[in-house]
């Protein structure tokens, strides 16, 4: 799909995240060849001590385990069943490498949902566990907030027999829009930050006079195509914090950056020009 569609991406930290001394527990990673275009972005659960460590590895895992369970270009309930299987096998493998007590290793690295989209010559889809947001061909579509902002992780799956006590909601693979692929002509898949960055479109970037503007940008604007840094200094600008003298108080004015949460995205749109080099990217540093 590599001479059909191209992909933008970036990531920035948190406020909140900042101001706590946090890393950014997001993480995006895509690849994009002439059989498949697949895309995911993860959040890393903000109570693990690290979970930013399995937000990145599952971006990754989500991506190629995708890559090795492809057969017939069809997204089928088998398909998605065998992708499941695979990262579960692979995240528990690194879970009995880590050491220590199982529960533990899980809850501190390896808790993180999956936001994502994959292209087949004939058929789309966007899927998920977990919260985050899309847009397909200009419409938003948020995934409704879990009770107690307790999303389901890839990750329970490793513990459910050691915590069966507990009420843990289905890690499963939820498929939230499947079409044809002609149909396709642009996508966002982006972690629940990008909810406060649609929230705050009419507001102006921190110290500045321009404002953060409409979502639409990021799929419509050459620019974040064009350089591959773009959107993460389009995300920094919107979350800088801006220290200004105000002459009139003698004081210094502070504004702070707009976004709370770690926000991560990744788009991906038709294109009319050909012969993009095969390629993969990964981000959230």
């Amino acid at each position: 799909m590599q001479d059909k569609f191209e992909l933008a991406g970036g990531s920035i930290i948190g406020r909140e995240h900042l101001r706590l001394s946090k890393n950014n527990q997001d993480a995006y990673y895509w690849v994009n060849f002439e059989s498949a275009t697949i895309a995911v972005v993860c959040d890393g659960c903000g109570s693990g001590t690290h979970s930013e460590v399995g937000a990145k590895i599952g971006a990754r895992l989500v991506v190629e385990a995708i890559l090795r369970n492809l057969s017939q270009d069809r997204l089928s309930t088998e398909f998605w069943q065998g992708v499941h299987q695979d990262l579960l096998h692979s995240l528990g493998m690194i879970a009995v490498s880590l050491g220590r007590e199982l529960v533990q290793v899980v809850k501190e690295y390896l808790l993180f949902t999956i936001i994502g989209a994959v292209i087949f010559p004939q058929e789309t889809a966007l899927f998920a566990i977990g919260d985050g947001v899309f847009a397909l061909n200009g419409e938003v579509i948020p995934i409704p907030h879990f009770p107690d902002n307790a999303p389901p992780y890839l990750g329970y799956g490793l513990i459910s027999d050691i915590l069966s006590h507990m009420k843990l909601v289905d890690c499963q693979f939820c498929v939230h829009r499947q079409l044809p692929t002609p149909e396709v002509q642009s996508i966002l898949i982006g972690t629940d930050g990008v909810e406060d960055l649609i929230a705050v479109a009419d507001r102006f970037l921190p110290g500045k006079s321009d404002r953060v503007g409409e979502i639409a940008q990021y799929w419509e604007d050459d620019n974040y195509f064009d350089n591959p840094y773009f959107l993460t200094r389009r995300l920094a600008l919107i979350n800088h914090t801006s220290i200004k003298p105000d002459w009139e108080t003698r004081y210094l004015k502070k504004q702070n950056g707009l976004l709370p949460d770690d926000t991560t995205l990744v788009v991906i749109r038709n294109r009319e020009e050909e012969g993009v080099m095969e390629g993969r990217r990964e981000g959230g540093k």
